[in-house]
């Protein structure tokens, strides 16, 4: 079978599908079991392929058919210019979370410039918030904290791959790792996407999402507000006077998060909104 043949054959196992493009997807795919670039795929159509890699990709076009994220099997997913590690018990980044990143890079720009400052994340996932920020920040220290070993190691495999040096990562719930006295007032900014789903939408979800990404990353409660609300508690101990505490929300959570930060006694709180109008980040100050 050559090249077109078994791309079109993709692209008809994949076209009912929801939420899939398949032109692209069954490219992205091929051009990854083959170790090319998707140009190639155009220029040599009528290349004759190995029945191993055949074989291989019907079957990720299989598990693709059953809603396994496209993320998940090719291994990588772009966010920030980067190119991530991703794998199954590791929220695939977004692009909702790269408009925390560009605040967050902003705030830098503004009110830090370029002295030394110490960020922390908490529930890293790949690592993109904190790769990030380690990355367009080098005057930067990161640290970063998961509960769960995947993301502790796809996130040290990022790092490297990265070749960055101003990011640590612990494991830990939430402040645990950073609980001894030197710690206190030491972060010029607190970060967090964390869980945030009700737990009553578990079956709203799209199956890439609730069948295939990990639940510790998605759900949070009856109202999804679980972990803003430890976060927020504990957060005043660790960050500076004047720091910042940020997160990624729910489309509809602005109002309840930010009422959260102001009881805890953080002021100038705003909610941010995404481009299409909807709540994606609440920040506030120390």
């Amino acid at each position: 079978m050559v090249v077109d043949q078994l791309l079109a054959e993709g692209i008809k196992s994949l076209q009912n599908r929801q939420y899939t493009n398949p032109q692209l997807e069954v490219r992205l795919i091929l051009s990854r079991l083959m170790g090319v670039d998707k140009s190639y795929l155009y220029a040599y159509g009528d290349k004759e392929l190995p029945e191993d890699l055949v074989r291989r990709f019907r079957d990720l076009i299989l598990k693709r058919t059953e809603g396994y994220p496209l993320q998940y099997l090719l291994g990588t997913q772009e966010f920030m210019g980067m190119d991530l590690e991703v794998s199954e018990g590791v929220l695939i980044p977004r692009g909702d979370t790269e408009i925390l990143v560009e605040y967050l890079l902003d705030h830098i720009d503004e009110s830090i410039g370029d002295r030394e400052f110490t960020v922390l994340d908490i529930g890293i996932g790949s690592g993109a918030i904190s790769l990030a920020i380690a990355k367009f920040c080098p005057n930067s220290k990161v640290y970063g904290v998961d509960l769960y070993d995947e993301p502790l190691q796809v996130a040290n495999r990022n790092k490297e791959n990265l070749g960055l040096h101003n990011v640590e990562y612990y494991r830990g719930d939430l402040f645990s790792p950073f609980e001894g006295d030197e710690w206190s007032g030491y972060f010029d900014i607190i970060v967090s996407n964390p869980p945030y789903i009700p737990e009553g939408e578990r079956g709203g979800l799209q199956v890439e999402v609730g069948r295939y990404e990990p639940e510790t990353s998605l759900f949070a409660g009856e109202d999804g507000l679980d972990f803003y609300r430890r976060i927020t508690a504990q957060a005043k101990r660790y960050i500076k006077d004047n720091g910042l505490l940020a997160y990624e929300i729910g489309h509809d959570q602005g109002k309840d998060v930010a009422d959260l930060l102001r009881r805890e006694g953080f002021n100038e709180v705003q909610v941010i909104d995404d481009f299409e109008n909807r709540n994606r980040v609440v920040t506030g100050r120390a």
